[in-house]
């Protein structure tokens, strides 16, 4: 099995589960998704089948959210 470099993402959200040290988000994934799209609840069983294939544009990157994004406990 090759081992591919993990891409470092920075994120300024220090109350989600996955922030770490220097402000990098240690999750294993990340999903990310226009804001048209950001009030759908992806934690049903059904959510993922339907955001799995569709494609979107964005004409900027605040037009983008992180839906990895879980609070810390």
């Amino acid at each position: 099995m090759i081992n591919e470099p993990k891409t470092l993402v920075k994120c300024s959200v220090s109350n989600c589960h996955f922030w770490g040290e220097a402000n990098l988000c240690q999750a294993e994934k990340i999903v990310i998704e226009i804001d048209a799209h950001a009030s759908r609840n992806l934690n049903e069983e059904f959510g993922e089948e339907h955001f799995n294939d569709h494609k979107d544009k964005a004409r900027t990157s605040a037009a983008t959210c992180c839906l990895t994004f879980r609070p810390r406990s």
